[in-house]
């Protein structure tokens, strides 16, 4: 009996009727998506748990992802889209501009329309009613208070104007946040073209086994909708890649072993509607489980398996830094304190999973992918491939959260591949799991520290030793284990020193870049340690890290001396008044409480050298005039929430002399923006921000002489083309007369910067960067001693960010490595095969992350545009163990495992009778 075809589904989409025929059981995340063209409509993890996808269903609020197609027949929904053209709607999307309240915009959607639920209902809108309307959305960039501050200001209809002008030292707000709050940015998956192949990879279920393939030429020949089968035997040039040439090692696709669960083994590329229902089970491939090691103690145990040829003990790498003699220093030492710490893998957890897709035109590659190194990208498919790279070409997409994980090759090898071989544009998204299998991961890491201080509370030794799991690959490795040494005596005066660090291999993800490359790691085993010291000299402990901070003139472990720019004494200072009040305040409370709850109030601080380790670390900044007057900058470094699209333009408009409105931006393209490096390393305000200055200044010096005009002058660019004016008098240069070059430039410049470094010698002495930022962190707790909770309660956060370029988006940057700093302490623990998911997997939601007052301090740098120093990585550092410090105050326990999770918490307190 034939049954009849379902009838198409008919609803109304943001208030015009739609029909769709819909797959029995789809989603209607993906009816909206794919079928009805609404690519404002986020799908972050197909489970619920991110609320990415959120839309109003007859004015409430569902998640797409959860909600069968079917369910919308005859009824109204809404994506952000609608509310482009309703009030509360306009109002959302003002505050949120104006309070910067999207960073990388993959949220944003949800957030809006959640929000918006909440605007058209009556009743109070006070912080908890926004916090519960708002909970089933999670934000990886912004910490959650600007998304609260902005729905609060939309709610009361106080909305500031949003400055949209201005130069160095402007809030401005973001150049691309017009796009991202009204759902109109573009991110890895929304991009390809109808009729793409869909691409899937085959992975293995086991931290190590051996494994072998069926007939796939059989397999696929009895499926007429494969397009192809890849394997190892299809990459034509070198199969591995790596982020360090040096230490490349891990293949596109595993050649009869897999070292880590989730490794590629194949993949399959095939027609959309059948790859949806396609079986990774039903893939002819046979798997044989091997012993694995999945520790660092098991991967260096006699007769473990080695990973890697050349490698002996599975050590990948070593880094090392030594100072005078610490074994001596604390051995005269009046006090010494000693401590171990141990942390676990972090998840990068951006909302974004990673997607892409690519195609061929005529003879040459094209890539489209969420990437923060898109110049990277395209070196590492030269060598995949076997191509120059002038047959490759990277466009990156907007990328909704990178944190690091994005700086490794994901997509785009598999995809490079397929678009070859089929001829045909190729996509594919990974899963919420299948990202969190494949990608990188915060190293985890093994910590002892010693430090001794004399009787006068003068530090006067350390020593640090350090084991970090970097998995099966090398990935960031490398920069981790040289990194951590420098950096693990914290920003303080040590002439005294000797840390090591290793990189260990085992049968875990690989470890890479996430947000301090291990200085996290290594300020959460050293800090809670200052204030031990503090506490057995008696000194307060802010006092105590003052006597000891790093000055103008003192040299760091390294031999490295600035003679200004030393800023970490100045927040410090900043923090002191906060500091007192609220510490008398937790002290107060304690001695009035009756229950379970104590406070603690605790500080710690950090640094971090901004850019590479005593390595080139070029950027390349392309700015030209048209010969109708335009002003055109190529800004090549990848905007991935930071606010580089903002700030390296601010940067270029205050060296050229011109307003902010009147430059056009060329966004990153291999094929059209010099190479701006790599968006890691809190490098790109630093090192690109440099290239933007010394391109707006050689392109000012190149104008003002057109006109023979001073340094007073000031140029403009506008309907009556370009403008030089000077002491109130306008001359329009001649531009249409000057020939164009190759890009249609009347006028060209092109400026490079590579901070100066000196390499480390054996000893680890040298000048690894040219800049470091400092920070310090006061963290206010309150601590269930029957449960084992924390609950945070406030941060005040002391950034020496140079000069700052922004004001609002520095207050975003500081709030959201907080959150990301707050997980890291006391939630964020990434077991293989466990956790792979966002509802196993916690990061901090709306109501976890409570009020944090910034506090920007301007040390200027002699090397920094304007004096401005990187800021991404120091607000996280010292986060973590500001909170645990904050424990041990409220407690007098201190955790020795992160995250410090409630039963950890629950079990030390019972240990110390707490």
């Amino acid at each position: 009996m034939n049954r009849a075809a379902p009838a198409p589904l008919a609803f109304r989409l943001n208030g015009a009727p739609v029909a769709a025929e819909p797959r029995a059981g789809e989603r209607l995340s993906e009816t909206l998506r794919s079928r009805l063209g609404a690519l404002e409509v986020k799908v972050g993890c197909d489970a619920g748990d991110c609320g990415a996808c959120t839309v109003l269903i007859d004015g409430a609020p569902v998640c797409a992802c959860l909600t069968p197609a079917r369910r919308a027949e005859g009824r109204s929904v809404e994506t952000v889209a609608a509310l482009r053209e309703s009030a509360e709607g306009r109002a959302l999307a003002a505050a949120f501009e104006a309070r910067g309240a999207a960073q990388c915009g993959i949220c944003t959607p949800g957030m809006m329309v959640s929000a918006a639920a909440l605007l058209r209902v009556e009743g109070p809108k006070g912080e908890a009613e926004i916090e519960r309307a708002l909970a089933g959305v999670l934000c990886r960039c912004t910490g959650y208070r600007k998304i609260v501050a902005a729905v609060a200001d939309a709610a009361a209809g106080r909305i500031a104007p949003a400055p949209v002008e201005g130069g160095v030292g402007a809030g401005v707000i973001r150049r691309d946040g017009a796009e991202k709050v009204a759902g109109l940015t573009r991110f890895g998956d929304d991009l390809a073209p109808p009729g793409a192949l869909v691409l899937r990879i085959i992975r293995s279920p086991h931290p190590r086994a051996a494994f072998a393939f069926g007939d796939l030429e059989a397999w696929a020949a009895a499926r007429p909708w494969v397009a192809c089968v890849l394997s190892a035997a299809d990459v034509p040039g070198e199969n591995r890649f790596g982020v360090i040439p040096a230490f490349a090692d891990q293949p596109v696709f595993a050649v009869s072993e897999a070292r880590f669960r989730g490794e590629a083994v194949a993949a399959v590329a095939g027609e959309a509607e059948a790859m949806a229902r396609f079986d990774p089970e039903d893939f002819p491939v046979s798997w044989a489980p091997l012993p694995a090691v999945e520790s660092p103690a098991a991967a260096r145990a006699p007769g473990a398996a080695a990973l890697h040829e050349g490698r002996p003990g599975n050590q990948m790498c070593r880094g090392f830094v030594a100072r005078g003699d610490a074994e001596a220093a604390l051995a005269r030492a009046a006090h010494v304190v000693e401590g171990r710490l141990e942390t676990s893998f972090v998840e990068h957890a951006y909302i974004e999973p990673e997607a892409g897709f690519a195609e061929m035109k005529e003879e040459r590659l094209e890539v489209s992918a969420c990437t923060q190194a898109p110049g990277m990208d395209r070196e590492a498919l030269a060598l995949i491939l076997g191509w120059p790279e002038s047959r490759i070409r990277i466009r990156p997409t907007a990328v909704g959260g990178g944190f690091g994980a994005k700086l490794d090759l994901s997509v785009q090898p598999y995809l490079a591949l397929a678009a070859i071989r089929t001829g045909r544009p190729v996509r594919i998204v990974w899963s919420r799991s299948e990202s969190m299998r494949a990608s990188t991961k915060r190293h985890p890491a093994a910590m002892r520290v010693r430090i001794g201080a004399d009787a006068d509370g003068r530090l006067c030794g350390l020593a640090f030793e350090g084991e970090f799991d970097t998995g099966a690959y090398a990935s960031w490795g490398p920069t981790v284990a040289n990194r951590v040494p420098v950096h693990a005596s914290g920003p303080y005066l040590v002439r005294d020193y000797r840390a090591e660090a290793q990189a260990i291999h085992s049968n875990n993800p690989p470890s890479g870049a996430f947000r301090g490359f291990g200085v996290p790691q290594a300020a959460a085993a050293a800090e809670p340690l200052m204030d031990e010291l503090a506490l057995r000299l008696g000194l307060d402990p802010l006092e105590f890290r003052l006597l000891n901070a790093l000055r103008d003139g003192e040299p760091t472990v390294t031999g490295q001396v600035f003679a200004h720019g030393v800023g970490i004494a100045a927040c410090l200072e900043a923090l002191r008044a906060p500091w007192k009040a609220r510490r008398a305040a937790a002290e107060a409370f304690n001695a009035e409480a009756k229950g379970p709850l104590r406070r603690g109030v605790g500080l710690a601080v950090g640094w971090y050298g901004c850019g590479n380790t005593s390595l080139p670390n070029p950027s390349t900044i392309r700015a030209g005039v048209t010969p109708e007057g335009r002003i055109v900058l190529h800004q090549g470094a990848m905007d991935i929430g930071q606010g580089a699209d903002t700030v390296i333009p601010q940067i270029f408009a205050e060296a050229l002399g011109a307003p902010l409105s009147a430059i056009e931006i060329v966004g990153a393209d291999t094929d059209l923006t010099p190479d701006a490096g790599k968006t890691s390393a809190s490098r790109q305000t630093f090192v690109t921000g440099n290239a933007a200055r010394l391109a707006g200044l050689a392109l000012r010096a190149r104008l003002l002489a057109l006109v023979n005009a001073g340094e007073g002058a000031r140029i403009g660019s506008g309907p009556e083309g370009l403008t030089v004016t000077e002491a109130g008098v306008k001359h329009r240069p001649s531009l249409s007369a000057l020939p164009p070059d190759d890009l249609g430039y009347a006028i060209r410049v092109e400026e490079t910067y590579d901070p100066p470094t000196k390499p480390l010698d054996a000893s680890g002495q040298g000048e690894p960067y040219a800049q470091f930022g400092y920070a310090a962190h006061i963290a206010e707790v309150e601590v269930d001693l029957a449960l084992g909770t924390v609950r945070p309660l406030g941060f005040v956060a002391a950034h020496d960010v140079g000069r700052a370029i922004n004001p609002l988006l520095i207050e975003g940057q500081v709030e959201g490595g907080i959150a990301q700093g707050l997980g890291m302490a006391l939630m964020e623990e990434y077991i293989p095969g466990r956790t792979e998911n966002l509802h196993d997997y916690l990061i901090p939601t709306i109501g976890d992350m409570p009020p944090v007052e910034t506090v920007i301090v301007e040390a200027g740098d002699m090397h920094g545009p304007f004096g401005a120093k990187g800021l991404g990585e120091h607000a996280l550092i010292p986060t973590a163990p500001a909170i645990l410090n904050a424990i041990a105050h409220a407690t007098g326990v201190r955790p020795s495992k992160l995250p410090a999770t409630p039963a950890r918490l629950f079990a030390a307190l019972r240990k110390d009778g707490a």
